[in-house]
């Protein structure tokens, strides 16, 4: 996926120019574009699994390992999501996720100076990813991994000994999209969203951005023009249409009172910035905050000071 619309050729400024071969190959490759843009659309949500290249010991973190079921006719039983919980404070609590194809492992830096700060974190694997369980379901993701928010949630709020806690969600990328799309579920009881590197009005260029990136395997002749203009507009448009969301959610209910801290790098080449603040003008409590030469999900490693500074002044500012 590119800066510019999904049929335009790379930008001048982009990758050199494709050898003849590879641009003649792109032609041949035309009528099996839309097949792996299928392809793509599938693995982006059921990607091949990373194990947790970290643990919260190595972090200074006490932790718990949790499981909860996923029983409720979409995963199938026996299915679970599995936790880190660093308990800490009984009244603050932030529940964590974690970008496509990664792990509650990459959230570690984050979850440290919460824990330090006093809050109590709560690390989850989303579905397909990490140690929590397989689903193969092709439709109705969004739902799907907004339930699983929401289940970290509850459970703790109701089996896990944090009833009086005010809770805060935080979301990475591809997570910022069901941790923003809780605030539709009825009685959510979420105090505040923070977000890394998302979300952003618009899904469909998203899906291009994340194939120049190379977030996704894309042979060569598939990544050139003309190949490259018809790959990015299915993908675009199966990967979203997965999601069967009302995208961006109605400025109503919640979403008039729950604040929410954008996060996202200046240069970041999978979620613009201007994306996220055309996102965030429609909310009133939403606030953007850009991390200067910043890429994708990089904060905490190019400006770990502000980051952290940011995300801690507007917890408690959330929380009162």
């Amino acid at each position: 996926m590119g800066r510019k619309n999904a049929g335009d050729d790379v930008a001048a400024s982009g990758p050199p120019r494709p050898s003849a071969l590879t641009r003649a190959l792109a032609v041949l490759a035309l009528p099996v574009a839309p097949l792996y843009a299928t392809f793509l659309s599938y693995l982006v949500y059921h990607p091949p699994r990373r194990p947790h290249h970290r643990k919260p010991e190595e972090f200074g973190l006490p932790s718990t390992e949790l499981t909860i079921p996923l029983d409720d006719g979409k995963a199938g039983k026996g299915r679970s999501l599995h936790i880190w919980l660093c308990a800490g404070s009984k009244d603050r609590v932030v529940v964590i996720g974690h970008g496509i194809g990664l792990s509650k492992s990459a959230s570690l830096a984050q979850a440290r100076f919460l824990y330090e700060a006093g809050y109590t974190v709560a690390m989850f694997d989303h579905r397909n990813h990490g140690l929590s369980s397989t689903d193969r379901a092709f439709w109705g993701l969004s739902g799907r991994h907004t339930d699983d928010v929401e289940r970290v949630v509850n459970h703790l709020r109701e089996k896990g000994g944090y009833g009086a806690a005010r809770f805060a969600v935080f979301g990475f990328s591809f997570s910022t999209f069901p941790s923003f799309y809780l605030l539709r579920r009825p009685d959510c009881g979420i105090e505040a969203i923070v977000c890394d590197s998302g979300p952003a009005l618009e899904l469909p260029p998203l899906f291009r951005n994340f194939i120049m990136a190379k977030g996704v395997p894309v042979p060569a002749p598939l990544r050139t023009a003309p190949s490259l203009g018809l790959l990015s507009r299915v993908f675009g448009s199966v990967g979203t249409a997965m999601l069967q969301a009302q995208w961006p959610p109605p400025a109503d209910g919640a979403y008039m009172r729950t604040p929410v801290l954008m996060m996202v790098g200046d240069s970041d080449r999978i979620i613009p910035v201007d994306s996220v603040r055309a996102l965030a003008a429609r909310y009133p409590k939403a606030e953007v905050h850009v991390l200067p030469e910043t890429d994708h999900l990089q904060g905490m490693k190019s400006c770990p000071e502000e980051y952290q500074e940011t995300v801690l002044d507007f917890l408690k500012r959330a929380f009162g």
